[in-house]
């Protein structure tokens, strides 16, 4: 196994996981300590004697609570710290199958698809200053045929050759070159490309296709001039010469590795596939989905394009509201493939204070950040931000509970004004007093049938 899948789980003890969480997610304190032990697990697995090492399978878990409250950016921060890969999926979407969704094996097919992509960004991250040199003695190529014409394969380099060579390249490494307009041979990646529409059972077949295509001579791209500046040659030209250096089988293998030993599938509207079993209409395509998804969380093979993936050790965490449904209406063999049971609490006035100061990308910070691009000074006094907090708990108390989303609503809607204005705004700082704030919202949220529509 690589050393990036260990690196988390060696770096970080449950403790600090939930301390890094802590630093964007307010709350919940019990889903962060389920998916914290979840995440070392993986770490003290690799620990085990191999022997013993497949026969422990994945605590999934199952985060029950109303949206808004935090159940998707858990999921995803975590897949962030452990860089590893990571998809959110809608159950819903699979309703369908057969008529206009998808196979669940797409799902697997996806996460691979990801992982490939960024095992090949840190691959060419890897070869990048290689291939930055490579692009330069292209372009100086290009450069020096400009300049003195093509002189052919055979030409004897003179030493004013050489002297024209090293000035190029000096004008090129301090960017006075950047604007010359050069014509550039690249390999044109948007060629005739056939791709297979299919319905349910039919994906095995659509990904053979497309790699037969693929694979046939003219299906490959085609070479094309293209006149460009050197900034933007260069810049091609790295990423050209870059990927003429990675070692795809590398990747491939790694890519695998990663899917089947760290994979984070985030099962959202889990909820909205449970149900009790009726005679007729939509529960019986719900059943119908769970028994879908059952195998790739028990642990199947699923064939991709490079090759087969097993999803024995993938780490499921599903997510849903349940206010109709329980988890126990979910078919039981789904249910024990998710021991792990954690209800996240709805938000109040204290944490939504919390969430709009605290974390890193707090909503406040950023509406100061954007604010700052126009040269206008924002700030928000305390007793502003209590009441913004306040307002926000109460609607979502009288309406819909949309959890920390209500935020977004309120704050757009007190800062409409100011983010019209504020290129000519004369003023170039704007204090938020929670006399601001009453004056703008209050009469809102006053008048229900208003606030449904703009709150």
């Amino acid at each position: 196994m690589s050393n990036d899948t260990n690196q988390v789980g060696t770096t970080f003890t449950p403790r600090e996981i939930v301390s890094e969480l802590d630093r964007y997610i307010i709350g919940q304190d019990k889903a962060k300590r389920a998916v914290a032990i979840a995440l070392r697990n993986r770490w003290r697995r690799q620990q085990v004697d191999p022997e013993l090492r497949d026969e422990i399978a994945p605590k999934n878990i199952i985060m029950i609570g109303s949206t808004g409250v935090g159940k998707t950016e858990i999921a995803r921060r975590l897949a962030r710290l452990a860089q590893a890969p990571f998809i959110k999926v809608e159950a819903s979407k699979f309703t369908e199958v057969g008529y206009v969704g998808r196979d669940v094996d797409s799902i697997v097919r996806d996460l691979t698809e990801l992982a490939v992509g960024h095992v090949k960004e840190e691959e060419q991250a890897k070869v990048e200053a290689r291939a930055s040199r490579t692009a330069e003695d292209r372009i100086l190529d290009i450069l020096i045929r400009k300049r003195q014409g093509d002189r052919g394969p055979n030409a004897t380099t003179t030493p004013d050759d050489v002297r024209l060579r090293e000035e190029l390249r000096a004008k090129l490494r301090v960017g006075d070159l950047d604007e010359e307009i050069l014509e550039l041979e690249t390999m044109d990646r948007q060629g005739p490309m056939i791709e297979v529409f299919s319905a349910s059972g039919m994906e095995d077949m659509d990904i053979r296709l497309q790699n037969m295509f693929q694979n046939m001579p003219g299906m490959q791209g085609q070479r094309k001039v293209r006149k460009l500046s050197v900034a933007e040659a260069r810049e091609l030209l790295t990423d050209e010469e870059a990927g003429k250096l990675v070692d795809m089988d590398k990747v491939v293998t790694e890519a695998r590795q990663r899917t089947e030993q760290s994979g984070i599938v985030f099962l959202d509207e889990i909820d909205k596939i449970s149900g009790r079993e009726r005679a007729h209409g939509p529960d019986v395509s719900r059943e119908g989905v769970q028994r879908d998804l059952l195998p790739i969380i028990e642990g199947s093979t699923v064939n991709t394009k490079y090759g087969p993936v097993r999803t024995d050790h993938i780490l499921f965490i599903a997510a849903g509201a349940f206010h109709v449904s329980k988890p126990s209406d979910l078919i039981p063999e789904l249910q024990g493939r998710f021991p792990i049971r954690v209800e996240l609490t709805s938000l109040g006035k204290e944490e939504f204070i919390r969430i709009l100061t605290e974390p890193r990308n707090a909503l406040i910070k950023q509406y100061v950040a954007l604010l700052s691009t126009e040269g206008l000074g924002l700030e928000f006094t305390d007793e502003a931000i209590a009441e913004i907090a306040g307002i926000a708990h109460r609607v979502n108390g009288r309406a819909q509970d949309i959890g920390a989303r209500r935020l977004h609503t309120v704050l757009e809607a007190l800062l409409d004004e100011i983010s019209f204005d504020a290129p000519e705004m004369t003023e170039r700082k704007v204090i938020i007093e929670a006399d601001y704030v009453s004056e703008r919202l209050t009469d809102v949220v006053a008048d229900e049938d208003l606030s449904r529509y703009i709150l």
